[in-house]
């Protein structure tokens, strides 16, 4: 018999995993008519928040390495979307901005949270129970984060 604690159903990964996975997907019909991907989509949310901004800000605002978000950048880029410069104070730095499409991309997609929040808006998860929600999310990322590629055996 298995024990308990491998049960797939007792796996709190699998619960974030579907949840994550099936989030992505309610997004997809919303942002495929304006020709983005979910990934663009966060990308633009960063930047809507703060323009004009490092690609390694962009990275770490996003939990994510900056070989992952070049590329995406790139496609964004070729799409008009942003534009990327070097920096003036460190050539190295490429400064991302948003252009007149990436910008005008905002007032078209500003009904998309309320859409998904009314997707996933059940009996449990209501506005009143969201923020203890994103506060406890929140809490895993905040723990994950520092073991980002180490190993978790000292927990």
């Amino acid at each position: 018999m298995i024990p308990e604690q491998l049960k797939l159903d007792n796996q709190l990964c699998f619960r974030l995993y579907t949840a994550s996975r099936l989030l992505s997907q309610a997004y997809h019909p919303l942002l495929s008519e304006h020709g983005l991907t979910y990934p663009q989509y966060l990308v633009l949310l960063v930047l809507w928040e703060k323009d004009a901004i490092g690609v390694n800000d962009i990275a770490k605002r996003l939990y994510l390495e900056t070989n992952t978000v070049t590329p995406l950048l790139q496609r964004m880029e070729k799409e008009g979307i942003l534009v990327r410069t070097r920096g003036t104070q460190d050539a190295r730095q490429m400064i991302v901005t948003l252009t007149s499409k990436g910008k005008s991309l905002q007032k078209k997609l500003s009904g998309v949270p309320f859409r998904i929040g009314s997707a996933v808006l059940c009996e449990s998860l209501t506005p009143e129970t969201t923020p203890e929600l994103y506060r406890m999310l929140d809490g895993i990322i905040a723990k994950l984060s520092r073991f980002k590629g180490e190993s978790v055996s000292g927990w």
